[in-house]
């Protein structure tokens, strides 16, 4: 099971998931080589604190406070992280509306909290669109994948 797989199935709590599309970097980029090849980019799993400095290093954005701004916009992120759809976009969607990059991360399943959590672990996804929406989904973590 490669690490991608792994994190989708609630298997690695304490790490992150950073993608990132082939058209944010010009050329090699030391995250091209480190990651997972997902259709149009590159997906890498890391130790939370390390994937926290990467995505920062390689955004230019505070990961936490990126996630707190996209959280206030729900859209539809891949369930691979290999991407998404802006909810700014029109039909057909043009050039201007495609993922630039993604910060995920898992959080264990929680009765208390209620609602998704007490269903399972749940994987929290953060997505920067080129028009500049900023925007978020989150969905149960799937094991059986």
């Amino acid at each position: 099971m490669d690490d991608l797989t792994a994190f989708l199935d609630g298997d690695r709590l304490d790490d992150v998931a950073i993608y990132v599309a082939d058209s944010f970097f010009d050329g090699d980029h030391p995250l091209s080589a480190a990651g997972i090849a997902v259709d149009g980019g590159v997906v890498v799993v890391v130790p939370g604190e390390t994937g926290r400095e990467a995505f920062a290093d390689s955004t230019g954005l505070d990961p936490m406070a990126f996630a707190k701004q996209a959280m206030d916009r729900t859209g539809e992120i891949d369930d691979r992280l290999a991407g998404g759809a802006c909810p700014d976009a029109e039909e057909p969607a043009t050039d201007d509306h495609h993922t630039e990059f993604i910060f995920a991360f898992a959080e264990a399943e929680n009765q208390e909290v209620g609602g998704l959590y007490a269903e399972g672990d749940v994987i929290h996804a953060y997505a920067h669109c080129a028009c500049g929406t900023d925007f978020s989904q989150k969905w149960l973590a799937d094991p059986d994948t």
